[in-house]
């Protein structure tokens, strides 16, 4: 009990550091208000008893309006109604000061959780479990630590009207005080009972959710409509939406009608205890042991005071479902990240890639993608990597760019263990071009760009890269050139081919101009073969002196290459160039004779 109790503290305390960030005069503000909303409800009640009595006791005759006017009674009339209005105005400046913290606040932990997801390895995000993490953690707790600050504020504002009430009450019976209280808890007991099913339904539902969002995705993106008209599937993917809804409401409506009814039952009590109240309160007036005034006021200190203190003990419930929601976002932005520690920034001394008993092993997944791969590159040396589907080929590139560390074994660049190069120099010295190349749904210019974030909006160097790429002659006829929209997300966007979008993704590769190693993962797929000839020349001639890595499965290409490696199924089977596989009569040769069949 203490433990979760200390755990809701550092939850709050999480939640008012957020928000006070977001904005120090909006919090500020918002405590002030809390303060005088909680003062002025028992001020207000006070003032109507007076008021009440003062007309009781009166002797001025209704007909002397100026009496009337100029009369105690009235005074206090004004007087409550300049605090009504003042009131009224208070809350009104609550509401705006919170939902502008709630947009602040919405930003500022977006912002960390997008800040957490760029630094996360490419590991964790094909994991689906922290891919969960991250879906609940943007799903909702951008909107829940302000829900938590907002009930803590509750409770002490609450809490001031109630303390307030409590010194009204008095008077009347201490008791009278203990049943206010008394009153309120069922309502509190039906709230708390229900937060951590709710919080419990919610995480199971995060894979259901990300489906649902996923299938919306299919039918409603323009890349994906060809498929889905052409197959008919339109409806299958509306059907498994449905499907899926219905799994996630038949849980959402058991939860929803069992806290109904328990809510209904426990709050029966509560409605008693007020009308009990009320009744006692009624026949002590009758008896002439208070006043009306008097009367009236408790009626209304019991009634707003239930509500007050059910509101109280509500956000208090509340609380423990915030924090739950906010120990998933921790949960996420603590996630344990490999820290890359290499120092090593010489690039001077070249000597070549090389792998030395390289093994790689998914998380989760039971065999090897890669096995005991070893081989030597020279710097400036081509080469080729051929494989069936599923190989090892992407994996093969994806732990010498280091976004996977090996399971075991070595790798080497310029004889120094990948892991000890420093970070940004290494990825500076790659220029890459992967099969699934983003399609920036931004101007031409900026989806060249992005292949180097430093000059990212140099037009010169773009028409320099673009040039190398291949990409300049049509990008010059689209209408406004390097400034054309792509995509067709937004308006006047331009959509291009596949092999201009290659094209593209070509060029984004040749921003690198520090890059002395170029990663090509089927960059020509979407290109015929006659035009992939061509590209290719023009790679060759233009990438003199620099390390090519090049996955092909057109052998055309595959035959220029210096160095030929053959995986399968992890492993290495052959090395060499292409005239030395072909005499051995292995794979390789069995590849190219089925390929160049097909040609004639």
């Amino acid at each position: 009990m203490f433990g979760t109790f200390f755990r809701i503290v550092q939850s709050s305390k999480i939640a008012f550091q957020l928000a006070y960030r977001s904005s120090p005069i909006l919090t500020l503000l918002i405590s002030i208000l809390t303060v005088l909303n909680g003062l002025f409800p028992s001020t207000l009640v006070w003032i109507g008893k007076i008021i009440i009595d003062s007309i009781l006791i009166s002797e001025i005759s209704s007909e002397n309006w100026i009496e009337l006017l100029k009369s105690e009674t009235a005074i206090y009339v004004y007087l409550e109604g300049i605090i009504t209005i003042i009131f009224f105005g208070s809350q009104k400046f609550y509401f705006l000061c919170t939902t502008l913290l709630r947009i602040k606040l919405g930003q500022e932990v977006n912002e960390r959780i997008l800040s957490k997801a760029i630094t996360l390895e490419l590991s964790q995000f094909e994991n689906s479990e922290t891919y969960d993490q991250m879906t609940q953690a943007r799903s909702e707790a951008s909107s829940k630590p302000l829900s938590m600050v907002n009930r803590f504020f509750t409770i002490a504002q609450s809490s001031i009207t109630i303390i307030s009430f409590f010194g009204l009450l008095v008077k009347l019976s201490p008791v009278a005080s203990i049943i206010l209280v008394i009153a309120a808890i069922p309502t509190f007991i039906a709230e708390t009972r229900f937060s951590n099913h709710s919080f419990r339904l919610f995480r199971w539902k995060a894979k259901e959710t990300r489906e649902q969002v996923y299938l919306e995705t299919l039918m409603a993106r323009e890349d994906n409509a060809k498929e889905i008209l052409l197959f008919n599937l339109g409806k299958e993917f509306l059907n498994r939406y449905k499907h899926n809804f219905l799994k996630i409401y038949s849980e959402d409506k058991k939860l929803t009608i069992k806290k109904s009814v328990v809510s209904f039952f426990l709050g029966l009590i509560s409605q008693f205890a007020f009308y009990g109240s009320y009744v006692w309160i009624v026949s002590l007036a009758l008896q002439k042991k208070i006043t009306l005034g008097e009367m009236t006021m408790y009626l209304v200190i019991f009634r707003q005071g239930q509500t007050t203190f059910a509101n109280a003990l509500s956000a208090f419930g509340g609380i423990y479902e915030d924090h739950l929601y906010i120990e998933n976002l921790m949960e996420f932005l603590t996630l344990p990240i490999v820290k890359k520690i290499g120092t090593y920034k010489n690039i001077k001394n070249k000597s070549g890639i090389i792998f030395d008993q390289v093994s790689f092993l998914y998380p989760g997944s039971t065999k090897d993608s890669l096995t005991d791969v070893s081989f030597e590159l020279k710097a400036g040396e081509k080469l080729a990597i051929v494989g069936e589907n599923g190989s090892g080929k992407t994996t093969l590139i994806k732990l010498l760019t280091r976004l996977y560390t090996p399971s075991s074994g070595s790798i080497y660049l310029d004889g120094v263990n990948l892991s000890d190069w420093e970070e940004e120099t290494l990825k500076e010295r790659f220029g890459v071009i992967f099969q699934n190349f983003v399609q920036y749904q931004f101007i031409v210019g900026d989806n060249i760009g992005m292949g180097n974030v430093k000059q990212v909006q140099s037009e010169q160097q773009w028409i320099s890269a673009a040039k190398l790429g291949m990409a300049h002659d049509f990008v010059t006829r689209l209408d406004l050139g390097y400034q054309t929209r792509l995509g067709k997300w937004f308006k006047d966007g331009r959509e291009l081919s596949g092999g201009q979008w290659q094209k593209i993704a070509l060029s984004r590769a040749f921003m690198r101009t520090k890059a002395d190693i170029l990663i090509l993962d089927e960059p020509t797929s979407a290109i015929d073969a006659e035009a992939e000839m061509k590209v290719f020349e023009h790679f060759r001639e233009h990438t003199m002196g620099k390390t090519v890595i090049l996955i092909s499965h057109r052998f055309s290409t595959v035959r220029m290459a210096d160095k030929i490696l053959v995986l399968e199924q992890g492993k290495k089977t052959e090395w060499g160039d292409h005239e030395t596989l072909l005499s051995k009569k292995g794979k390789y040769e069995k590849l190219f004779r089925l390929q160049q069949a097909g040609y004639q």
